[in-house]
């Protein structure tokens, strides 16, 4: 969703960013059996309201909204309640003239099959073993796994300076599909649901032992991924990460403070103020979080309460916290997903986050009214078909 709107040539490089440069995080503490985003597509959704909206603080429920604030095109703070935490905003910065990295072009096109890539199907990895020929999602341990079951306790820290704790968990890699050229946007619906359900089967086992499963997608070279064989990874730890415990952290507080889920209580308000909405449908919202650092973030809700994946309905799959806490309760907790595309301007010029980001606080410089706006006036054709679409009409 990380695409520009200026003119037919922009349109086409930031839909490049979509199928080349999005990170998918979709985040559940399980044994929560499904974790995953709608298989809903963009064609099927309806645009979000592109009228200005409202925006300010006001109380959970009320219905009374604060104007829009005049100053947004001024550098400001804005807070993250989920993370608690802050982010610049430097709207002008967006005038100066660009003279830093250029992404090189993307390749027009990727191989279909090939059988040196550790990916497809019947290609030999680096373990020596042997993919079989399969022909839909393809789900195996990670030859090289950043967690493994079997870490020995680093023991007791004798100061409180150094501390460490036992790490033991698995890493799987997902196939998609077994065809190299395609995304999860050019996948038909049965295959996106197809892909959802080994999410959940996943997620499901896994967090029969472990107390977190993250289910991410690094997409593209932008991102450090290789390989553009289309996949995801799942990482199942004995332990919450620390965004994970942040965010269970604030929605705890504010479910305890309000009296409602603070993502559900988000969303509502986002309904209400529209600036910031790309798409809605009867079943899900996405949105550029008012406190987004990335310049395209987008975050995914439901749109009503929902803890896990496994409480979806059939209509919701195709548009949290139980293990050892299992009798706790963890009405404050909402699935979500989180995409962070790494990019500022187009598809060939990326957000670095260095310096003031590094030693002190997140900085962005479009503001994230300004980028729903470019969202929600993208086209509703995948540039790659919108392309294809071109040559077989320059043909006839």
């Amino acid at each position: 969703m990380s695409r520009n709107c200026a003119g037919s040539e922009q349109r086409q490089q930031a839909s490049e960013a979509e199928v080349t440069a999005t990170t998918f995080c979709a985040s559940v503490l399980a044994p929560s059996p499904k974790v995953g985003a709608p298989t809903t597509r963009k064609a099927d959704l309806e645009k979000g309201d592109a009228r200005a909206g409202t925006a300010g603080g006001s109380a959970p429920g009320s219905s009374k909204l604060r104007p829009l604030a005049s100053n947004w095109d001024h550098q400001h703070i804005r807070y993250n309640p989920l993370k608690d935490e802050w982010v610049l905003v430097s709207a002008h910065r967006m005038k100066r003239p660009w003279q830093g990295q250029v992404e090189p072009s993307l390749l027009e096109t990727v191989p279909r099959h090939d059988p040196h890539n550790p990916l497809c199907p019947g290609a030999i990895r680096a373990s020596g073993e042997v993919n079989p020929h399969y022909d839909g999602t393809f789900l195996f341990d990670n030859d090289f796994p950043a967690l493994q079951p079997d870490a020995p306790n680093p023991g007791p820290s004798d100061h409180p300076l150094f501390q460490a704790e036992a790490a033991q968990g698995v890493c799987k890699v997902m196939c998609f599909h077994p065809w190299s050229d395609v995304t999860l946007p050019l996948m038909s619906v049965p295959e996106i649901r197809a892909v959802i359900d080994a999410w959940a089967s996943v997620t499901e086992e896994l967090g029969a032992q472990y107390p977190w499963v993250q289910i991410f997608e690094n997409k593209g070279a932008m991102m450090g991924c290789s390989n553009p064989h289309p996949h995801c990874q799942v990482w199942a730890s004995s332990f919450l990460p620390d965004i994970a415990q942040r965010e269970e952290r604030s929605q705890r507080a504010y479910q305890s403070q309000h009296g409602r889920p603070l993502l559900m209580e988000y969303g509502h308000q986002e309904l209400l103020r529209k600036e910031r909405l790309v798409l809605t449908s009867e079943h899900w919202l996405v949105l550029v979080p008012f406190w987004a650092v990335w310049p395209f973030q987008t975050l995914l809700l439901p749109r009503r309460h929902v803890r896990r994946l496994p409480e979806l309905t059939p209509a919701e799959r195709d548009g949290a916290p139980t293990g050892s806490e299992a009798g706790a309760n963890w009405d404050h907790w909402q699935l979500h997903a989180h995409y962070y595309p790494p990019l500022l301007r187009s598809a060939t010029i990326r957000k670095f986050m260095v310096g003031y980001e590094m030693l002190a606080q997140a900085q962005r410089d479009l503001t994230p009214e300004q980028a729903a706006e470019r969202l929600r006036a993208l086209p509703e054709v995948h540039y790659r078909l919108e392309q294809k679409n071109i040559k077989t009409a320059a043909i006839a």
